[in-house]
């Protein structure tokens, strides 16, 4: 039974999705503290937020059953991304389904700040008549500058192209086709906030943009141009801003998110050309179902399926490549515990190559697989396909893949080769059927072996004896042989066992199997 905590206030349609799925049991707790949630996340499988629970490393540390952290939303800042990667946890939003209500609000500021609406509001409402004063400007014909062309961005271009205005973005990320398909001009940043009439900001606040717009771009945009940010506080330098207003540089602002929430104490509220809004974006009814309702079923996708849809941390894999895949991360797994287990030194870099019908699905999730068998058990944290590469890299293992339709014995083959100061070690496997997998060469042994429990590798002069007498030493302490297989290597003149016991045997007993003496090496390996 997969457990779900629900922190923050969701729409009832979300959580009734989430009550009516069999197998899952789910909780509501809001309004808790770093310690209070700490006190508890421990037993849960999935955490579903929204933008107050703050999930720090501490929490983090303290959920030793967690595999995903779900944001009814877009931002995650509120999430220790990196923390979350290192303990092998998903961070999954849902970008997707606020966007039509957070570009509406921006083009509803841009009008607001057009014909100064809550300015003309507060004249009204204190008996004054100034119809002269309030002179405003059309947005048809002027320039709507978007810098960030995603899914916001997009619908922001499509409502400025309803409103006739010359749209221009900027997004070094986004195929210059997808600019061309919506008839928007991609430019540089510096063009962008020069050409600028409107400027409305529709970008992740990360290290590269924080601060993206300040006191430079405010020294080339024109006076008559004004500035939206209804994405994230910080991408505008607040201090720069306020300099930019007071001193005429630019006409008006207005701001739906800020560095610090709520504003207080900050100098733009002493100015009159800027407009506010306490952080509406997602604020409209339809919103607040909508992402609720995805990332439920966001939630309950991966808990059943293990597809990470929206993964901020994660390569996305759809259902169906997670399914073709499988079998082969599988494979890959076990090909990966079988080269770490008889690695005598460090891996230093270890290559993932497909032949045949494996090359035909996506290496990555394949190589990563293989990764979690080498890094596996060796950390106090759990080990999985969404931190294995972190750790890899801080490990100092490099990764190197590769794939070819060609393939000589087999129509499918996964090869792990480990590279240690010491030498090279390689397994190779097969899928049985598509599914089943057959460990067939170690190295340069030639061996097919169904690799699942405990396993002995042994390295021994090829002669006759050896293995009744490995067969004795098993025999007398009452450990059972399951399966055995003996390879062959061209010409050498040793042979390597691989034999597959009932139960993991303990230091003395591998002491005594490595002091048979035609035996060179003794391993042992539990997949």
């Amino acid at each position: 039974m997969k457990k779900i905590l629900i922190s923050d206030k969701l729409s009832e349609a979300g959580i009734n999705y989430l009550t009516e799925q069999s197998g899952l049991q789910v909780h509501i707790q809001t309004g808790l503290d770093e310690d209070g949630l700490c006190g508890i996340i421990g037993d849960y499988d999935a955490l579903l937020i929204r933008s107050d629970t703050k999930v720090t490393a501490k929490v983090l540390q303290a959920a030793k059953r967690l595999k995903l952290i779900g944001r009814a939303g877009i931002g995650v800042d509120n999430v220790d991304i990196p923390a979350a990667t290192e303990m092998g946890v998903i961070v999954m939003n849902t970008p997707d389904a606020n966007a039509t209500t957070t570009a509406e609000l921006a083009i509803a500021h841009m009008m607001s700040l057009s014909r100064r609406l809550p300015t003309a509001d507060s004249s009204v409402r204190s008996g004054k008549w100034e119809r002269s004063k309030l002179m405003g400007a059309e947005v048809a014909h002027k320039t709507l500058a978007i810098l960030g062309f995603g899914t916001i961005g997009r619908i922001v271009a499509q409502r400025g192209h309803g409103l006739k205005m010359k749209v221009i973005a900027y997004d070094p990320f986004v195929a210059p086709e997808i600019f061309a398909d919506l008839g928007v001009e991609a430019v540089s940043l510096d063009d962008l906030v020069s050409r600028a009439d409107y400027l409305t900001l529709h970008c992740p606040l990360i290290e590269k943009t924080k601060n993206i717009i300040g006191a430079a771009q405010f020294g080339m945009m024109k006076k008559s141009a004004r500035i939206i940010n209804c994405a994230r506080g910080g991408l505008i330098d607040e201090g720069a801003l306020y300099e930019a207003l007071k001193n005429g540089k630019i006409a008006g602002a207005a701001l739906d998110v800020f560095e610090n929430e709520p504003p207080v104490g900050s100098p733009l509220l002493e100015l009159d050309n800027i407009v506010f809004t306490p952080h509406l974006g997602a604020s409209t009814t339809e919103a607040q179902v909508a992402v609720s309702v995805e990332i439920a079923r966001q939630a309950v996708t991966f808990l059943q399926t293990g597809e990470a849809i929206n993964a901020i941390n994660l390569p996305r894999l759809s259902a169906e490549e997670l399914k073709k895949s499988a079998d082969y991360m599988n494979l890959a797994t076990i090909l990966g515990k079988v080269v770490v287990g008889l690695a005598t030194q460090p891996i230093e870099k270890l290559e993932v190559a497909l032949f045949g019908r494996a090359a035909e699905v996506e290496t990555r999730p394949v190589s990563v697989a293989a990764l979690v068998g080498v890094l596996g058990g060796q950390f106090s944290t759990p080990v999985n396909r969404v931190n294995a590469e972190n750790i890899a890299k801080r490990q100092g293992i490099a990764l190197i893949e590769s794939k070819t339709a060609e393939t000589e014995d087999y129509v499918s083959l996964i090869k792990v080769t480990g590279h240690c100061a010491d030498g090279s070690i390689s397994a190779s496997g097969v899928l049985l059927g598509g599914h089943h997998p057959r460990l067939i060469c170690i190295n340069h042994f030639d061996i097919e072996v169904v690799p699942e429990g405990t396993l002995l590798i042994t390295r021994h002069d090829d002669r006759p004896g050896v293995i009744s007498a490995i067969s004795a030493v098993l025999g007398n302490a009452n450990i059972n042989i399951t399966r055995m297989q003996v390879g062959m290597a061209d010409g050498q003149q040793q042979a390597m066992a691989v034999i597959s016991v009932s139960e993991p045997v303990g230091e003395d007993l591998l002491k005594q199997l490595h002091n048979v003496q035609p035996v060179h090496q003794v391993t042992q390996i539990r997949l």
